[in-house]
This record gives structure tokens, sequence and C-alpha cells, in this order.
């Protein structure tokens, strides 16, 4: 057994180490692949304070910092993506890339709606204001792609809020913000697209998974929030513990709330799905609570929070119209948002 122990160890170091050499190669590869003028224009001082600035909002509403997607070349955006697949799993990479085609969807949603009277012209431009689509995810370095020296990547626009930073080997990616709007399409070509099904449906698993004194103590009775408590303008982290402690959950039951977490953090690429999880074992999986607010049933308003020692996973489907189908969710490593943690270790590890 600790033969095989050592040799997951020894593999997990190996993938760690070649992952973060290899986002330094091919950060390095994207930022060589811009004009003068691009690179310039997205690269920022690494103690730029907009560097854990962040914001899921259109950019309509909330200008980016950086260079948008649609102003890159084919070369540049291939290489883009290589940065992406190094640091995201398959899943967390189709996700990400789900969400950026969503918004062009959500034009055409509204432009069908248009099409239909069930909006008028006004109301329709007043949506296209917002400035959604694919081609509006900003692009921000911070400092220059280094195997020893801090610097980071930030992805932003509608319903990504994307953080990279990295030093001395090591690379964090937390907050990782996600949400869909609409959670499920409806009409157009794309009916039935759920870019976020499963924190969804495994969500709904977990909580009618618990008996009705269980479900009671797991569930707050108060109305659904129309947001994630987190959000970039509010507290950043939930520290009250409320809901059903993990210890009173059965061994099956323990196994969905397993299900519910691990879909947020293997959204990261492997070895760093394997350390956080690791992390969440060493601080107890018993410590875990988690806490529910709203329906029991799909396509109205619902509201999760997944909270423990070492992480903190938020999730609400209400949105601003409350109908149960827009969905904002987050998954944060406690200490660590925008690598605190790592950052704290490289300086303590480099004072002259």
């Amino acid at each position: 057994m600790k033969k095989i122990t050592l040799f997951i160890f020894l593999v997990t170091f190996g993938l760690k180490a070649q992952t973060f050499e290899t986002l330094v190669t091919n950060s390095d590869s994207f930022l060589s692949s811009l004009s003068e003028e691009q690179r310039d224009a997205l690269t920022f001082e690494f103690k730029n304070e907009s560097r854990t600035k962040w914001t899921n909002l259109p950019v309509g509403m909330k200008p980016r910092k950086g260079v948008k997607i649609g102003e890159f070349s084919a070369e540049s955006k291939v290489a883009l993506h290589r940065v992406l697949t190094t640091i995201l799993s398959s899943q967390g990479y189709l996700k990400v890339t789900g969400i950026m085609s969503l918004d062009d969807i959500l034009n055409m949603i509204y432009k069908d709606r248009l099409e239909k009277g069930e909006i008028s012209e006004k109301q329709f431009k007043r949506m296209m204001d917002l400035d959604w689509e694919r081609d509006n995810f900003f692009v921000s370095f911070y400092g220059k792609p280094d195997l020893k020296e801090p610097w980071g990547i930030n992805i932003g626009g509608h319903h990504i809020g994307f953080h990279v930073t990295a030093t001395d080997g090591d690379f964090s990616m937390t907050p990782l913000f996600l949400g869909t709007d609409p959670s499920e399409v409806i009409t157009t070509e794309y009916a039935g697209l759920r870019v976020l099904s499963k924190e969804e449906d495994y969500g709904f698993l977990l909580i009618n998974a618990l008996n009705p004194a269980q479900k009671a103590k797991a569930t707050q009775d108060v109305k659904t929030p129309r947001d994630i408590i987190t959000s970039p303008d509010r507290p950043q982290m939930i520290n009250e513990y409320t809901g059903i402690k993990a210890a009173e959950l059965s061994a099956s039951q323990k196994e969905l709330l397993e299900l519910v977490i691990k879909e947020y953090i293997n959204n990261l690429s492997f070895g760093k799905a394997k350390e956080a999880f690791q992390k969440i074992e060493a601080a107890g999986f018993d410590n875990i609570y988690f806490s529910w607010i709203g329906s029991y049933e799909p396509h109205q308003n619902h509201y999760y929070v997944i909270n423990g020692p070492t992480f903190l996973i938020e999730y609400d489907n209400a949105g601003f119209q409350s109908k149960g189908d827009h969905i904002h969710c987050i998954y944060r490593e406690k200490g660590n948002d925008f690598g605190q943690d790592i950052l704290k270790s490289h300086y303590s590890n480099h004072k002259h």
C-alpha cells in the first residue's frame, strides 16, 4: 500500500511540474503571437490592483482591462486555447468555451423573441447594448510568465471570472466563477443545451436523498438569493457554517456530497483537482456543511452552499428575473483567492 501511495504521489508531483512548465511555455507562445500593440495593451505589472478585481457582468455594463478575444488573430486564438487546455480539465475547458458560445446563443434567443413579438425593438436594443457575445471576453496578463517569479492571467466577460496566479512551479485558479443564462436553452436550434447541467442535477440528487429530518436541517427558511452571496461587490467569503454537517450523513449521502464537490474541482487540471481534494480530506470530510434554500425541483429558484475548512462552493439558480433559469456558481480555496497562499510562501522564501 505504501508503494502504491508513493507511486501516486510521484505521478501527481510529476504531472504538476509538467503542467506548470507547459503553462509557462504556452503562455509565452500566446504572448509572442500577439502584435506589439496588443501585448502592451494586455500586459500589466503583477501588483496592479486590477489583478484581484473581477465581475461577471456583461462588458456593456462593466468594461474590462486587456484585449478582447475577437481582436486576436487565428494564430493567437489557437495559442490561447492551448493555455486553457493546459490548466483546465476537458470538462472545465468545455464549460468555459461553452459559456462563451452561450453568449452568441443568448443573442439568438433575444432575436427570436423579437421576431415572435415577445419583446419590443427598444427592449431588444437594450439587451444588445449589454455587448455580450463570444468575442467579448477579455484577456490580461500580470507580470511575465516565469518558472520562479509571480505572474498571472485573468480571463473575464459575461459569466466568466477566471484567475490564474503562478509562482515557484505552482499555480492557483481561485476564485473560479462560471454562469449560464439561460441555464437551459428552450428555443432556437440549440434547445436543450445545458452547459452547467451537473452543478444543478447533482445538487438536486443530494438534497432529495436526505430524509425529512435531514432535509429540514439542511434547508434555510429564507427567500432564495437572486445571486451568489460572495459576489465581487460583497464579502468574498461566507464564514458562517449553516445547514447539515457531513458527519450527519449516511455513507451513500456522503458519496453524493463528494460527487457535487468533485464536479467543481474536476474543472481543474488533474494535478490541481487531486491536490484540492487531498486538502479537503486532510481537513476532515465530516467537517463539511451543506446548506440549501428554495425549491427541491428544477425550473424554480434554488440555491446551495457547500462550506468546508479549506474551500467554499456557492451556487444560485434564480437570476434577476427570478425564474430559476440563470446559474451563477463559484469555487474558492480558502486563504488562496488570487494565489494568496502560494504568494505568501514565495515571498517568505525569497526574503533578502
